[in-house]
């Protein structure tokens, strides 16, 4: 609860200047009916430890995340943050969202915005990443678009249907202005959850612009990107890769290895501790040839006037970022704080470590879905997997209730997504799971199979 010192003639100042007659001026295009209701009901003469007290009892009625045995994924995955990450972040120096166009007083930010663009092309394998991307969903909007400075002459977006709801209508918003675009859905594979491969190659002609894949996909599965690419780039096209899980790039054959041409994904698992669903970390990268057309924000490495090491935006100039329709980006801030969270989760795993969680959550979600299996779940897709899985169940929403009942978030139901898999759950399992908390996971849902 924050001290706000506001006295009376503070506000009668702030009025003045905004040219409002009262407070109440100020929130008049609310509804009235939302004002009325809006009202604070204390009566006067309260003590702030009593009030604090009342909203404290009041908070405790909506139970947080933390009070939960948690199996959710689909996008977004609980993983320990180490206490020095939050240590660096927490440093007012870094708290600004603002892009540093002026390098001689933003070294400190610069550097750290390089450093998190190294560590990105290492975990995909490519020439350059950029920085910037708000979101896991936002960057594969703006891979197309970039796909399609690259490609201008092509018009067809084959989009995986296995690719993350929430990602999929993103892309159909940032799209939807240009009317030159046509998105195709690429159905999946009922039995293993991967791409129908015969679909893409049905559709891998001189009109396809790019190919927008999971790795892994939405349900987990490890998608077979190397035959997706070449039949991509037999078509001439772009190939892209989506990975929301990005830890499991620590494991996996890195998109740019098998030929891919653009990598983006969410950075949420490296640092950022699960919060309302934010804040996200967008990240994007893609070849040498190709790195004019990139949004966002890329800070090259130079030597200033008396030759040490310095930092800088390159490749574009700031006024790129209000052309409009022409701009390569139109973001305007940067997500600097996050990728500098990134940045310290990734330095203090190093390669060995973070292999080390990989192989850690591989482990445990294999032996969960073996638990399950053996009490009577069955998988629902034979796709190998990292730590997410989908399981078939006679009544998945009456399963996740009784689940939610014993302090247990068994898992994210497929139904309003995925009308086909209406009897499907998808299950995430990291590090922070325990064994006793996988047995009581497989307990609770043997019991609604």
């Amino acid at each position: 609860m924050r001290f706000i010192p506001h006295t009376e003639a503070d506000i009668e100042v702030m009025l003045k200047t905004v040219g409002a007659a009262q407070l109440d001026d100020l929130i008049a295009h609310v509804p009235q009916n939302l004002r009325d209701t809006a009202v604070i009901n204390l009566p006067d003469g309260r003590a702030e430890a009593e009030v604090a007290d009342e909203l404290t009892q009041l908070a405790a009625r909506n139970p947080g995340a933390t009070g939960f045995i948690s199996f959710l994924g689909g996008g977004y995955y609980r993983h320990y943050v180490p206490a020095a990450v939050r240590a660096i972040t927490a440093r007012a120096e870094f708290a600004t969202s603002y892009t540093p166009y002026q390098p001689e007083v933003s070294q400190g930010t610069t550097q750290a915005i390089f450093e998190f663009q190294t560590l990105i092309t290492q975990l995909t394998a490519l020439d350059v990443a950029n920085a910037s991307m708000y979101d896991g969903a936002s960057a594969a909007a703006e891979a197309i678009l970039m796909a399609h400075r690259v490609l201008p002459k092509r018009h067809v977006v084959a989009i995986s249907r296995a690719l993350w709801p929430d990602y999929r209508a993103t892309i159909r918003t940032y799209l939807s202005a240009l009317g030159t675009l046509e998105l195709v859905d690429l159905p999946f594979d009922l039995a293993t959850g991967e791409i129908d491969r015969a679909a893409l190659d049905g559709l891998a002609t001189g009109e396809l612009l790019c190919t927008v894949t999971g790795y892994p996909n939405a349900f987990g599965v490890i998608e077979p990107l190397a035959q997706i690419v070449e039949l991509t780039h037999r078509a001439g096209a772009l190939a892209i890769a989506v990975t929301a899980e990005p830890l499991a790039l620590a494991l996996l054959k890195p998109p740019g290895a098998l030929g891919v041409d653009i990598a983006v994904g969410e950075g949420q698992s490296f640092g950022m501790p699960l919060q309302f669903g934010g804040p996200g970390l967008g990240f994007l990268a893609g070849r040498s040839a190709q790195v004019r057309q990139m949004p966002g924000r890329l800070v090259g490495q130079t030597t200033d006037s008396e030759g040490h090491r310095a930092f800088c935006l390159t490749l574009a100039t700031r006024e790129q970022h209000i052309r409009r329709e022409r701009a390569t980006s139109n973001i305007c801030t940067n997500h600097s704080l996050c990728a500098l969270a990134a940045t310290a989760y990734l330095s203090l795993m190093g390669r060995q470590g973070l292999r080390e969680l990989a192989a850690r959550n591989v482990e445990l979600a294999h032996a969960t879905r073996a638990a399950l299996e053996a009490a009577g779940v069955r998988r629902r897709f034979t796709g190998q997997c990292f730590n997410e899985f989908v399981v078939a169940l006679d009544a998945p929403e009456a399963a996740l209730a009784a689940a939610e009942r014993q302090g247990i978030l068994a898992g994210i139901s497929l139904a309003n997504d995925y009308p086909e898999l209406g009897g499907n759950l998808l299950i995430s399992v990291t590090e922070m799971n325990t064994p006793v908390e996988i047995e009581r996971l497989c307990g609770v849902l043997a019991g609604g199979r």
